[in-house]
């Protein structure tokens, strides 16, 4: 099955879509970028048939590919944080329940395209097609300590959470603020 994507923004040989439905002919180079992700957090990282229906083809969520030359080379995926429903973290976050928030599960680029600002492209055009959705007001995320200091606007860190998932690292849960970062 081929996916279903709509064009959001491209310039010469790079796209980025907005996933629809994601087909099974996709599967395999997702799964292979998602390596990417495993080298420093471990295999339960990389994506999985059942994890790319779950989260690509979700009711709600908000999956982006990057495309160069045709070829998919990394991808955004933002889902309602409710979606976490078993999750404590998510339960006890204060919007949880207001549908107001989208949570970054996966942010990944292909590590052959780091530094071409393909990553800075992807992540700006997801903001900004969150910012455009009045009912969402924030975007959460959980990132390595120290990595959300970088971003730009109105973030803050939540919570730092020692050993994210068995990793030995420190997270933070970071909060960003979409309506104050709304251009004028």
């Amino acid at each position: 099955m081929n996916s279903i994507t709509q064009k959001i923004a491209s310039s010469g040989v790079f796209q980025i879509e907005l996933v629809k439905k994601i087909g099974e002919n996709d599967h395999d180079i997702l799964i292979k970028i998602s390596k990417v992700l495993a080298e420093k957090f471990g295999p339960e990282t990389v994506l999985t048939p059942s994890t790319i229906e779950l989260y690509f083809n979700r009711d709600g969520s908000a999956p982006f590919i990057a495309r160069l030359r045709g070829e998919i080379i990394g991808y955004i995926i933002g889902v309602p944080l409710e979606t976490f429903d078993k999750e404590p973290w998510a339960r006890m976050d204060v919007n949880f329940g207001k549908k107001n928030t989208l949570y970054t599960y996966a942010f990944v680029i292909n590590k052959k395209y780091k530094s071409n600002g393909y990553a800075k492209m992807l992540k700006r055009v997801y903001l900004n097609w969150a910012r455009k959705r009045n009912h969402l007001k924030y975007i959460t995320g959980h990132v390595l300590e120290g990595i959300s200091s970088n971003f730009k606007g109105k973030v803050y860190v939540v919570e730092k959470v020692p050993n994210w998932h068995g990793t030995k690292k420190v997270f933070e849960y970071y909060r960003r603020t979409l309506e104050l970062d709304r251009p004028m």
